[in-house]
């Protein structure tokens, strides 16, 4: 510890302060010896560099062990089994060259390529796995650039922090570990954006394809979790909800738009989630509109 008075700018010498044993003494020993320098230097004595001892089981103070003026006092000798070790600026830049690229790095090439917040790419950078991950997705679709390619990027970072996430931690894995692989989530963005899945089945793709490693196209056939977004095709429950609700119809008249989105949960309830929302909602509107001129 070394002190020096407010308004200087050079320290004074530094004394060494050893034996200490717990982090509790390392805090009592440097206040003690502050607050004695302090003392030393007001009353126009001179700090000399030193080692200094803890002594804690008398109450705590520093007594001087041995002076250290100068390096030879440190006993410095050679080591005659570590010869001379001269390291070239070249050597260093060809180790430096084959270094892979490191997380914070990474994460600020992530947040001005893809444009995620610090946040997203701090978590997204935290383990190579990860990175290598999340990146892989986004590439699995080229040609994208500028706000399709951020957008895509977005979307992959938030279903890897969300859902993968949440079924990683369920099952005690590490992503290297589990049996999703980037081509999962980039078939998963693929029906998403496409309209061919909603967000609520592309929870149960995902959790699907995790357990079992099936392809995401695959498990969306199987399962018959195609989304409904054709108008003939939603026709049937848009009529019975609209038939099955008559209140809601009776508030829609009045003015109330809300009830449209209370029509578009029945039809979403009719279709197990299988019917897309905005289609719903634009359907809903025209059939009301109709029945309102009617």
């Amino acid at each position: 510890i070394s002190i020096r008075p407010v308004g200087d700018t050079e320290l004074g010498p530094k004394v060494e302060v050893k034996n200490m044993n717990s982090f509790r003494a390392v805090v009592r020993a440097l206040e003690y010896e502050f607050a004695r320098q302090v003392q030393v230097v007001r009353e126009g004595g001179r700090i000399v560099q030193e080692t200094r001892g803890w002594v804690e089981e008398r109450g705590g103070y520093t007594v001087s062990q041995r002076s250290k003026e100068q390096a030879h006092d440190y006993r410095y000798v050679p080591e005659p089994d570590l010869p001379p070790l001269v390291v070239s600026r070249q050597w260093v830049e060809e180790v430096r060259s084959r270094l892979p690229e490191l997380p914070e790095a990474r994460g600020a090439r992530f947040m001005g390529q893809y444009g995620l917040p610090a946040y997203d790419a701090g978590l997204l950078t935290a383990s190579k796995a990860t990175a290598d991950f999340f990146e892989a997705a986004v590439k699995l679709k080229p040609g994208l650039t500028g706000e399709a390619l951020q957008g895509r990027a977005k979307a992959a970072g938030n279903w890897m922090l969300s859902e993968a996430a949440r079924l990683l931690n369920a099952a005690g894995k590490e992503l290297e570990e589990s049996k999703l692989t980037p081509q999962h989530l980039s078939d998963l963005l693929e029906l998403v954006e496409g309209g061919k899945l909603s967000t609520t089945m592309a929870k149960t793709v995902l959790e699907e394809a995790f357990n079992t490693g099936k392809d995401a196209k695959a498990i969306v056939q199987e399962k018959g979790l195609s989304q409904i977004s054709d108008a003939s095709g939603l026709g049937p429950a848009i009529a019975d909800a609209i038939a099955a609700n008559p209140q809601a119809v009776a508030d829609y008249m009045k003015g109330k738009d809300t009830a449209v989105k209370f029509l578009v949960g029945q039809v979403m309830k009719r279709t197990r989630g299988q019917a897309n929302p905005p289609v719903v909602n634009d359907l809903l509107k025209e059939k009301l509109e109709g029945m309102r001129k009617g």
